[in-house]
């Protein structure tokens, strides 16, 4: 790398222009830097407007997970992800579920939280109750400024007050209950939030200070269930009814234990984000909306956090499991509305509205997890994942497309799932009998 990171006018510098310069500073091949053009049906334009400092495109595998059907309807769905064994997961999972009629989903209105809070404030109880005498008027005020949402059923809905201490004394938190209807929200909350603030500081005799959307979004949830049955979770080594037993050990460790459930949670999001990456919706929001309701679940009786799903056993010893969580996702603005291809995943999806793709969530969410545990309670979690880590790791030890299959199987029947050894067998293969 040559030079100084400070670079003005940065911005102002066309994609090739910037392109040509980050080639120079870090010294990258022509090869290196051929990996940030853009691939077909990218237009450069639009990708530079959508954020800063564009040099290219950072392109994901992009998967279909197959045999969902959700409330009686069938889906494809479109899922960006780089980790192997996920979509799979989810395709099995989905079968399974099929054999018993799928997922039963639900959800709550979208609605989201906006944030406004309010320091230095003398008499907060008393403050409390003068912002909610006038609720009505801040609810019109808040909703003039969004006249397009409410026209279609959606705007401010209703206001709510906190009293939260601190390490820097008591503030009053505002939130203002916002309809979102098929966006996300973010835009038309933070604008609500921004008007209101003058307003509410008066009100409570004091200063405003913060005036954001909550990614904690309690109000806008999406519920999934379904059953796996007993007889069709028969392997090998474990009868259908030992697999219910092992995944709901598997799951009581989880909701025991925060070092389980972290991982346990995590592989709901495997699925969930990568839907949400394919839809051009924001994964961060999600995951971290996701994990903090499980953590904010758990504020009720103790623990530290709780699992997004819980499996019971019916009376006939089938798996039932169910999942709830927050999904503030949109099918209007932002990169959904933009980006070509996360257009295109939403029309493959087939959903008319936030709800029915944040339904769609939850249902992927619990065949992930599903999925996951079963294996746990199993075989174990690599031996799939693991084959598919050997297709990587002969990739990137060189093999040709007809070498793959024969390296992947010696990786697999030596235990030696490494790159190391990848490598050698490329280069066993190549040079033939001794």
């Amino acid at each position: 790398m040559t030079g100084s990171s400070e670079v003005p006018g940065f911005y102002k510098r066309s994609v090739a222009e910037r392109r040509a310069f980050v080639r120079e500073w870090a010294g990258l091949s022509e090869q290196e830097a051929g990996a940030f053009e853009f691939p077909p049906g990218i237009d450069p334009g639009t990708v530079d407007r959508m954020i800063e400092n564009v040099i290219g495109v950072m392109p994901l595998p992009l998967g279909v997970a197959t045999n969902f059907r959700i409330n009686g309807k069938d889906y494809l769905v479109p899922m960006a992800i780089e980790e192997p064994s996920v979509v799979a997961a989810a395709s099995n999972a989905a079968k399974v579920a099929r054999v018993a009629g799928g997922f039963a989903t639900q959800s709550t209105a979208p609605v989201m939280i906006g944030q406004i809070q309010i320091l230095d404030v003398v008499d907060p109880a008393a403050a409390r109750h003068r912002i909610l005498e006038r609720t009505d008027a801040l609810l019109e005020a808040a909703n003039a400024k969004d006249p397009v949402l409410v026209k279609f059923g959606g705007g401010a809905k209703q206001l709510e007050v906190r009293i939260l201490p601190s390490s820097r004394g008591t503030m009053l938190i505002v939130h203002l209950l916002v309809d979102a209807r098929d966006a996300g929200g973010m835009n038309a909350v933070n604008t609500m939030c921004e008007a209101l603030a003058p307003e509410i500081a008066r009100l409570a005799g004091g200063r405003a200070v913060l005036r954001i959307i909550s990614n904690l979004a309690v109000h806008r949830l999406a519920r999934a269930s379904a059953t796996f049955p007993a007889e069709l979770l028969k392997t090998e080594t474990s009868s259908g009814a030992s697999t219910v037993e092992g995944i709901l050990d598997a799951y009581a460790f989880a909701a025991a234990d925060p070092f389980r459930c972290a991982t346990h949670n995590k592989g709901i999001m495997n699925g969930i984000s990568s839907v949400v990456l394919a839809t051009g919706n924001d994964f961060r929001a999600i995951e971290s909306g996701a994990h903090t309701y499980a953590a904010w679940l758990a504020s009720g009786d103790g623990a530290v956090v709780r699992p997004l799903t819980t499996y019971e056993k019916d009376r006939n010893g089938n798996l039932v499991g169910s999942i709830e969580l927050p999904v503030p996702v949109g099918l209007i603005g932002g990169a959904t509305a933009v980006h070509p291809t996360a257009k295109a995943n939403v029309h493959l999806l087939g959903v008319k509205s936030a709800r029915e793709l944040g339904e769609v969530l939850a249902a992927v969410g619990l065949a992930q997890n599903f999925a996951a545990l079963r294996a746990l309670a199993t075989e174990g979690i690599q031996r799939g994942h693991m084959e598919l880590h050997a297709r990587n790791l002969a990739a990137s030890a060189g093999a040709r497309p007809d070498e793959v299959d024969r390296v992947v199987a010696r990786l697999i029947a030596e235990h030696k799932i490494r790159f190391d050894r990848a490598k050698e067998i490329v280069d066993e293969l190549r040079r033939g009998p001794a």
